[in-house]
């Protein structure tokens, strides 16, 4: 028997259900996109207008959607809706919209302004997917509630860091404290970010069940 004579002899069932696996797979990227499109739009909405004033800094829903996307869509998609955010963020401190410590940050040193701007949102979005990635194996739940929690402590953890080592003088300074004095962690752990922090940390561990019903709900929908 020829090739061709083999290939036209191959049951038509066989050529409908390649066809219908490669329909599907099309399908399932273009609904990845379309979810992704929706969470990057809220990433934005929520950065430029759902910030609430709070001391020296903001607080904001933004990471809500940057957790749904890591959980649907892994450590990329995460990483992916971060970075967005990161972006926002940076042309907010670009244009002195975030706040005078911002502004500060920026004159003193623009190029890792920016850099950490984008680098704590991506982190984020990145360690939310892993977090639960590496949690969901035991409960999906749990694996909701720590890429809730990862998510804030990556942002200002990352942050944090930066403030205490390339932006110390500008912390000395806003904490009113000196290079010789003691208790500078501390001082800006509780004064500087402590209830910015908090906050934000709550919000996203209350709304942990809502993220899992979103989740879920996605699912089903990417399933069926």
């Amino acid at each position: 028997m020829s090739s061709k004579e083999k290939v036209l002899s191959q049951p038509k069932t066989m050529v409908q259900s390649e066809g219908g696996r490669a329909a599907e797979k099309s399908a399932l990227r273009t609904q990845r996109l379309a979810i992704l499109g929706v969470l990057a739009a809220l990433v934005v909405v929520l950065a430029v207008a759902g910030a609430i004033p709070v001391g020296t800094f903001t607080i904001t829903l933004t990471l809500v959607p940057i957790v749904v996307g890591a959980i649907l869509y892994g450590w990329q998609g995460g990483a992916l809706l971060g970075t967005i955010f990161g972006v926002i963020v940076a042309i907010q401190v670009v244009t002195g919209a975030a706040g005078a410590f911002s502004t500060a940050m920026l004159e003193y040193a623009p190029a890792v302004t920016v850099l950490t701007c984008i680098l704590k949102g991506t982190a984020a979005g990145l360690f939310a997917g892993l977090f639960f990635r590496w949690f969901s194996r035991r409960n999906l739940y749990l694996g909701t509630i720590m890429a809730a929690i990862i998510a804030p402590v990556a942002n200002t953890g990352i942050f944090s860091i930066m403030c205490l080592s390339v932006f110390r003088p500008l912390v000395l300074s806003a904490l009113g404290l000196t290079a010789e004095s003691g208790g500078v962690l501390t001082a800006f752990l509780v004064g500087f970010i402590g209830v910015n922090f908090v906050i934000e940390l709550v919000i996203n561990i209350v709304l942990a069940p809502v993220i899992m019903r979103i989740v879920t709900a996605a699912k089903k929908n990417v399933i069926h």
